[in-house]
């Protein structure tokens, strides 16, 4: 096989995260992009519309577990990088069927590694040497901490507690096992929670943002003080860019906002600015809709991600602030009405019916 072309290939980049890299990549980069997405619920080719004319793109609706899809993605566009974001993520979600976490995070993320390597051992000697893969997983796998330890770092020991973290905490090992196996360049990036524009709204800030304009109860876990450290979605992509393309290979980078907050907080947050940016004097106080609700099972009470590593050898650092990215992260879900309504379908009413609104108040 030849050398590698000016292209990369994405998985999951029709999703919140992997949308927002593909639409940053584009803007910054001249290399085309290849995007594998299965487009199931939280995969939306609308997120994608600032991009649906440009030749850079293609948009491949496929499964990352079809072995045979895969390769022929690999033999016909011959990408330099594999940047892989197609995972289940909400770990509600991973209560409820776990097996399909299992299926796309493990056997989906064994088949791209698979088929990454037969691809790679194929490229001429250049090629090999430029070629990447990008994992990008979470700091779930890590567990939980209390409240006085110190945050994650890449040597912290991994103790996943969901299904969702025990099937990403898999395939960060079947990630390590490629390259020290087979010599396969990878790399592993560990993010704390993301927020921004196109995420789905089952998640927290979209959940609570929207429940907050509608008037709707805003449900809040156990006691509230649960504490995640939250990191703008842009911040997010421009910091797997530096990996890709400054970090060293085998490497693991954690990456964090540096924004530690009790779930509680975050919520009175969205509140003080829906009432900012969408004040109504019949409905009063946002906050007054706080609603806590029974807790889920095996919640984790503290994440917090030590990110000194990508700091100190890749030069990144968070542009965002919490507050001001969330500022901007409510301003775009109060001005997005139609992406909103076109994403909260049946299935989604029924799924916030049967997590949120059938929970028992505290």
């Amino acid at each position: 096989m030849t050398n590698v072309r000016n292209t990369i290939l994405v998985t999951g980049g029709a999703g919140f995260i992997g949308s927002n890299f593909v639409l940053q990549w584009i803007r910054n980069c001249s290399d085309a992009v290849v995007n594998l997405d299965l487009l199931t619920y939280a995969g939306n080719p609308d997120n994608l519309a600032a991009i649906e004319d440009d030749s850079r793109h293609k948009l491949v609706r496929g499964d990352i577990c079809d072995a045979e899809l895969v390769a022929a993605l690999l033999r016909e566009h011959r990408p330099k990088f594999i940047v892989h974001f197609a995972a289940e993520s909400h770990v509600d979600r991973s209560i409820v069927d776990p097996g399909a976490f299992i299926r796309t995070n493990v056997q989906g993320t064994f088949t791209l590694l698979e088929q990454a390597r037969l691809y790679w051992s194929e490229l001429d000697e250049a090629g090999r040497k430029e070629f990447r893969f990008l994992h990008i997983s979470t700091d779930e796998v890590y567990g939980t901490l209390g409240p006085d330890d110190p945050a994650f770092s890449e040597i912290s020991a991994y103790a996943p507690n969901s299904p969702y973290a025990a099937s990403k905490a898999a395939s960060d090992h079947l990630a390590r096992a490629y390259f020290h196996t087979y010599g396969l360049p990878v790399l592993t990036t560990n993010c704390s929670n993301n927020y921004g524009p196109f995420q789905f709204p089952e998640k927290l800030i979209p959940l609570v943002i929207l429940n907050a304009l509608e008037g709707k109860p805003l449900p809040v876990y156990g006691d509230g003080c649960n504490v995640r450290d939250w990191l703008f979605v842009e911040d997010h992509c421009s910091a797997i860019c530096a990996v890709l393309d400054r970090g060293r290979v085998g490497e693991t980078y954690n990456i964090g906002g540096n924004s530690e907050r009790k779930n509680l907080d975050v919520v009175t947050a969205i509140c003080d600015l829906v009432d900012d940016l969408r004040p109504d004097t019949a409905l009063g106080p946002r906050s007054k809709l706080i609603t806590f609700v029974a807790d889920r099972p095996g919640h984790d009470r503290r994440y917090a991600i030590d990110a000194t590593k990508i700091s100190r050898e890749l030069g990144w650092r968070p542009d965002e602030e919490f507050i001001s990215g969330l500022r901007k992260t409510v301003a775009w879900y109060l001005d997005h009405g139609s992406w909103v309504q076109s994403v909260r379908t049946g299935a989604y009413r029924d799924w916030i019916r049967k997590n949120y609104e059938e929970r028992l108040p505290q």
